[in-house]
């Protein structure tokens, strides 16, 4: 059973979590993620393993994250949000960046996206906002560098500060021009009309590029296309090989090949993003239309977007048609369009303060479990429900997921104080899927069941059951009269694939029987609008169209009838 609430609780509890935190307890969770995030970090970028969804190791950073900014004296320079990337590999010759490959802050919402506005107006007070939006690729950052027009140096992210040297790999993809074309005429004149109506372009340092283009630096994705990708892995299958997890992990394992000929076969694409070479280009939105210019893809997506509220129609645009596009994307990158105003904002540690990654709701993030409670069923089944610490996933934010039994607390290892990955696709009800042990600090407790019924006190006993999933073992109420059991009862009478009667949900039932004027499914049909017009809740015309309603009910179809009967003998 599954609670969500709105974003802004979801902010305010999270606040409110790290506020309740004393600077020792906020210490020591701040080094178990660090060497988590740095263990799965590892993993990743030099070995190219993956233990975990990214989406769960986003949740883990933007946890680290939010923790350091609500205790800034616990940053150092050795944490992975003041880091990016791992070390290069040993087997390509390494690469320094003539300006650092940055990393970028994530943020998960509307509301966490006007926080960082509000951030960065206070810094230039006078600043006239506008953004360029555009799709963030799930693939590898490369950085390309022309001289006199032909690639010489293509590479890879790495640190951040040196990556690695694999030229010959990337002059294998199509979309990467081994010669960079020069613009004709014709396009020029057409650019700088375009743009001279802003009155901020240098048309000079164009004009001395174009005749002497001695170098040209630009950055972009490689990435693997969703057809590409699922070919790949058949292929991969039918040789008797690993399946890649992803299509990121596809792209950056094509990359890396020491062979170019294997690099050729899996068919990458690019889109570049941007234009470190100063021609003269006043705003992001020049620098992507320049590198048009000169033969470079660039996701024909992208746009300006005049404020806050055209990103956040653009973030929902993408998100729904994001099955649609061929190739995966998890958000939406949101850069401040000025260049000028870009530079003035710097940068904290490796991130730049101008632009943020608002991701798509992830359908994994890690939270953390307060305490498990034992709900009562229809049958009498008690099923253990864990309170978590309040966490945004898939669209909503959960803060309650079923453990559904004892065997399934044990398979997962789990204690009340672990860290876990939660789980909600769409909307399915939100499932722990795995606990993190070693982010444990020793202070977490096992799980035990009641020995009594939560409800009524009276004894519990364990039962074995058989499933499609195998043998299971489950604790039940032994009284029959068991307040849980009837509601449950009711509740799924009056449900909408049962009885479907309108009106009449979980608290009116709940109402009545406490009332005393229910105690079975058949009590129902005996309810006088004189029995409902008292209780509170109730007036004259609400108590007429209950009663009404229920009439309305007497009568079903047989799939109904079927479906109630058939959900008391299994206790669905």
């Amino acid at each position: 059973m599954a609670l969500v609430k709105n974003r802004g609780f979801f902010l305010f509890k999270s606040v409110l979590k790290y506020g309740h935190m004393t600077h020792t307890e906020a210490k020591e969770r701040v080094a178990k993620l660090r060497q988590e995030i740095e263990r799965h970090r590892y993993l990743y970028h030099v070995l190219d393993k993956q233990e975990i969804s990214d989406a769960a190791l986003d949740s883990l950073k933007h946890e680290l994250y939010k923790l350091e900014q609500q205790f800034p004296k616990l940053i150092t320079p050795d944490s992975p949000t003041q880091r990016v990337g791992g070390k290069a590999l040993a087997e390509f010759k390494k690469i320094k960046h003539k300006s650092p490959m940055l990393s970028i802050e994530d943020v998960f919402s509307f509301e966490e996206t006007a926080d960082w506005l509000a951030r960065i107006k206070k810094i230039v007070p006078q600043a006239d906002f506008n953004f360029y939006a555009e799709i963030k690729m799930d693939g590898l950052a490369v950085s390309l560098i022309y001289k006199n027009l032909f690639l010489e140096i293509g590479s890879t992210r790495g640190d951040g500060v040196t990556g690695e040297d694999v030229t010959q790999n990337l002059k294998t993809i199509d979309a990467i021009p081994l010669k960079m074309r020069l613009p004709e005429k014709k396009e020029i004149e057409e650019f700088l009309t375009r743009f001279n109506k802003q009155g901020r372009f240098n048309k000079k340092k164009l004009q001395k590029f174009l005749n002497n283009p001695r170098e040209l630096e630009v950055r972009g994705e490689c990435f693997m296309s969703k057809k590409v990708f699922e070919d790949l892995n058949k292929e991969q299958v039918k040789a008797g090989l690993g399946s890649f997890a992803n299509p990121r992990n596809a792209a950056a394992g094509s990359i890396r090949q020491l062979d170019s000929n294997i690099t050729a076969k899996r068919r990458l694409d690019f889109f570049a993003y941007a234009l470190l070479t100063d021609l003269g280009q006043a705003t992001h939105e020049q620098a992507h239309e320049l590198v048009k210019l000169f033969g470079l893809k660039v996701n024909p997506y992208n746009h300006l977007a005049a404020d806050l509220p055209a990103v956040e129609k653009f973030h929902e645009k993408i998100m729904k048609e994001r099955e649609k596009i061929p190739y995966w994307t998890d958000g939406v990158v949101v850069v401040v369009n000025d260049n000028d105003i870009f530079d003035k904002l710097g940068v904290v540690g490796k991130t730049p303060r101008a632009m943020i990654a608002y991701k798509f709701p992830a359908e994994q993030a890690t939270t953390v479990v307060e305490k498990v409670d034992w709900q009562v069923g229809r049958t009498g089944a008690l099923t253990p429900v864990a309170t978590m610490w309040p966490v945004f996933v898939a669209g909503s934010t959960v803060t309650h997921a079923t453990l559904h039994n004892l065997d399934e607390i044990r398979r997962l290892g789990l204690k009340i104080g672990d860290t876990v990955i939660l789980e909600k696709a769409g909307d399915i009800i939100p499932k722990v899927v795995e606990v993190l042990p070693r982010l444990r600090t020793g202070k977490e407790k096992e799980i035990h069941p009641p020995t009594k019924c939560p409800i009524c006190g009276s004894e519990v006993e364990k039962k074995e059951s058989q499933s499609r999933e195998g043998k299971s073992v489950a604790v039940f109420c032994t009284n029959k009269n068991c307040f849980a059991k009837k509601k449950e009862n009711l509740i799924h009478f009056v449900s909408k694939k049962a009885f479907n009667i309108e009106g009449l949900g979980e608290k009116i039932v709940e109402q009545l029987i406490n009332e005393g004027l229910i105690t079975t499914a058949a009590d129902i049909f005996s309810l006088k609008k004189g029995d409902l017009e008292p209780l509170e809740r109730f007036a004259e015309k609400s108590a007429q169209n209950l009663v009404e309603a229920i009439a309305n009910s007497k009568k079903i179809t047989l799939a109904r009838f079927l479906y109630f009967t058939r959900g008391r003998r299994n206790g669905r």
